[in-house]
């Protein structure tokens, strides 16, 4: 499925590429859906048209140069997760560890289709493996529509755990009851952090009771009760130690988690607003409770790992989880579920399904 236009997905064929000694092709068994894929779809992001879109790959090595595969360490039909993120590895920034801020950073999904191979998305039966691509093996055995769930959990780590620096005892505010606020929700909850509190709204009543199933201490309706009241009595006036915002689009809760995070706290902003500006950001709480912010993006291969361990274990009912798969032709109609375009549909985890 290629994105021809701001709201447009059509059905194309494209030969199946030869690869190189360095690079791969991979056969999709799924392909996660996530807000970017909905900002992407909406014209949000500064993606090309026409692109393959898909940025969450799952599958099988179909075919795989010779130098590729014992530098990957993987062969024809091994199942492997595929990092989003393509770094040169050869800068100061790759070299300094942070590869995830490589200044010359491709991302699957956000390259043209008529830039050779054509196949650099997921929404396709096979996608292009590049040779500076990171992959991860998945055990064969665990359902595609759980395995695929490698991003959203890896982003829950790295959000929740690796940048805040979460530790044994903290208490951790997560704004939005989404699949990657639920994913942070069970890093949190692995890291010893207590306790755990997640917001929603009214409509996310289901999402709320799932942040209770993977270990959330306090869930909030952000529509009839007040945020800030309710996480003081929690915290005995203290505030969090790490807020965590989730939340697509809505700016109120980049206010809300200055006032929610205790002196000294954590400030990290996840959730993507449309490149619009914070009414009402108070800077002056910033200085004088010495609040860190950091911004979160992308994910490290530290927490695709730790996000894979935890679903190769089955100690999580993440299924629980998992509401919709879709065909690859309903790619459209995956996204507009997601943005709760569609009535009577509420989506949490979703996937497509190509058919080959």
């Amino acid at each position: 499925m290629v994105q021809t236009a701001v709201r447009r997905l059509e059905p194309r064929e494209f030969p199946i590429p030869d690869i190189d000694d360095d690079s791969a092709l991979l056969r999709v068994e799924a392909c996660g859906i996530c807000g970017s894929d909905y900002e992407q779809f909406e014209g949000m992001l500064p993606a090309p048209i026409p692109a393959v879109p898909g940025h969450e790959p799952l599958g099988r090595i179909a075919a795989i140069g010779d130098r590729a595969a014992p530098r990957w360490g993987v062969d024809v039909g091994d199942r492997v997760a595929v990092e989003p993120l393509i770094a040169c590895h050869q800068c100061a920034t790759c070299y300094s560890g942070h590869y995830e801020r490589c200044g010359r950073l491709r991302l699957y999904s956000f390259m043209p289709a008529d830039h050779p191979p054509s196949l650099w998305g997921a929404y396709a039966q096979y996608m292009y493996v590049d040779p500076r691509s990171i992959v991860h093996k998945v055990a064969a055995e665990v359902p595609a529509q759980i395995a695929v769930m490698f991003n959203p959990l890896g982003a829950g780590y790295r959000w929740g755990v690796e940048i805040p620096g979460t530790r044994l005892g903290d208490a951790v505010v997560i704004l939005g009851p989404g699949q990657r606020g639920l994913a942070a929700v069970i890093a949190c909850k692995q890291a010893g952090a207590g306790p755990i509190v997640v917001t929603g709204l009214s409509v996310d009543a289901r999402k709320l009771a799932l942040a209770r199933c993977f270990g959330a201490d306090h869930v909030i309706d952000v529509e009839n009760e007040d945020v800030v009241e309710r996480v003081n009595e929690v915290t005995g006036g203290a505030g969090a130690d790490v807020v965590l915002d989730t939340t697509p689009y809505a700016t109120q809760p980049v206010v809300d988690a200055l006032s929610l995070a205790r002196r000294g706290g954590t400030v990290v902003l996840a959730g993507m607003k449309g490149f619009k500006t914070v009414p009402d950001f108070v800077s002056d709480l910033v200085v004088s409770k010495e609040l860190t912010i950091k911004g979160a993006v992308g994910v490290t291969s530290g927490a695709y790992r730790a996000a894979i361990r935890t679903i190769e274990s089955g100690d999580l009912p993440l299924a629980e989880m998992h509401t919709h798969d879709f065909a690859l032709e309903d790619a459209e109609r995956a996204i507009r579920t997601l943005a709760r375009e569609i009535p009577a549909q509420e989506s949490i985890h979703s996937c497509l399904i190509p058919e080959h």
